[in-house]
């Protein structure tokens, strides 16, 4: 699952539209709805962490299982 899924997830779990989870984060709807759709390259850390915080979960939460696993 993709950082995007996960994202939207998160967000439908806690019934929230995008326009309301861009309330909450600061982050545009647009950029919500391009890194929900994955159309967003290089999402930045900045934009993560504050979508997470909007959505009460940690970060690490929010990234693919691949990236979380130790090298």
């Amino acid at each position: 699952m993709q950082i995007g899924d996960r994202i939207k997830r998160k967000r439908l779990e806690r019934g929230l539209v995008q326009k309301e989870l861009e309330s909450r984060s600061g982050v545009t709807q647009s950029m919500i709805s391009k890194v929900e759709g994955g159309s967003a390259e290089n999402v930045s850390i900045d934009v993560l962490r504050r979508l997470a915080k909007a959505l009460n979960c940690p970060l690490i939460d929010l990234l693919p299982d691949t990236d979380k696993k130790g090298s």
